[in-house]
């Protein structure tokens, strides 16, 4: 009888020291991850230091102390602020729409039965081959046809839908069961509403990764604003941030503050959506 409570605490210390050696792979992982911190961490110190500081060679890795003046010239000095609320109101509704539109049609590709499904499902994927800079310029002559050029209707307009997004929804509806369809179809639920009250409330993981790639994508996007805005009131911040390194001048510490603000959300963005982005990625990969 007191055999097994014996050998139980006997196995108890062995369990607890093997569960707290670290794995081989974290080994590997924790330099890699702090070399990547790296880069962050100094932008951070070098947006608190002077432009004597950072000019000069080599520049400190420390911070001697901290002088905003970047962050004032930043805010006082230039637009700024307009270009983060350009930011902001550009991502914010690419977002949106490509929640909607490619839910919306990765669910008629995963549920819907129609001639030329596959085919159409797979040039619509074989698009994302063809790079944007090859359709830069019929672009450009499109939207200035609809007097869209140098606002940001034409920022939007392109990325209202994606063909990423398209995959990783249908991916995603493609393993989701039916049976809760059916069951609200026979309670009935027209097809838009079993979309809007049950299909999408459970596709949160996969909206919230389609939601963080858009973001990201759209925020750091400056390709295009470079070439569709020409004024700079309707500059984005990447493309505001670009006005700071001339030909033979460069505003370091406004860059580095401007590069920090401009890096905030996206962290913050992640930070959120990391979780159900991941589990969103798992699942595309699995169907």
């Amino acid at each position: 009888m007191t055999t097994a409570p014996l050998s139980r605490l006997r196995l108890r210390p062995r369990l607890r020291l093997t569960g707290r050696l670290p794995a081989a792979r974290h080994l590997v992982l924790l330099p890699l991850s702090l070399l990547m911190v790296v880069p962050f961490v100094y932008m951070l110190g070098a947006s608190v230091m002077t432009r004597a500081q950072l000019n000069r060679f080599p520049p400190p890795l420390v911070p001697p102390g901290i002088d905003l003046t970047g962050y004032r010239g930043l805010l006082t000095d230039s637009q700024f602020p307009r270009w983060f609320l350009n930011s902001v109101i550009v991502a914010g509704v690419i977002v949106l729409s490509q929640m909607l539109l490619c839910s919306m049609a990765g669910y008629a590709f995963a549920r819907m039965r129609f001639v030329g499904r596959k085919v159409a499902l797979v040039l619509v994927i074989a698009t994302t081959l063809i790079p944007f800079q090859l359709t830069v310029i019929p672009t450009f002559l499109i939207f200035n046809k609809l007097h869209l050029i140098n606002t940001l209707g034409a920022l939007i307009v392109p990325q209202l839908a994606s063909a990423l997004g398209v995959y990783l929804m249908t991916s995603f509806f493609q393993n989701f069961p039916r049976e809760l369809e059916e069951a609200a179809r026979i309670d009935g639920c027209s097809r838009f509403g079993v979309f809007f009250r049950v299909v999408l409330p459970v596709a949160r993981p996969a909206l919230a990764a389609l939601a963080v790639i858009t973001f990201i994508y759209a925020w750091n996007d400056l390709f295009w604003p470079m070439v569709a805005i020409s004024s700079q009131e309707n500059y984005t911040v990447q493309a505001g941030l670009a006005t700071f390194q001339g030909q033979h001048r460069a505003d370091w510490p406004q860059i580095m503050a401007g590069t920090v603000l401009t890096t905030v959300p996206v962290l913050v963005v992640f930070l959120i959506g990391q979780r159900r982005f991941v589990q969103a990625l798992a699942g595309a990969v699995k169907g």
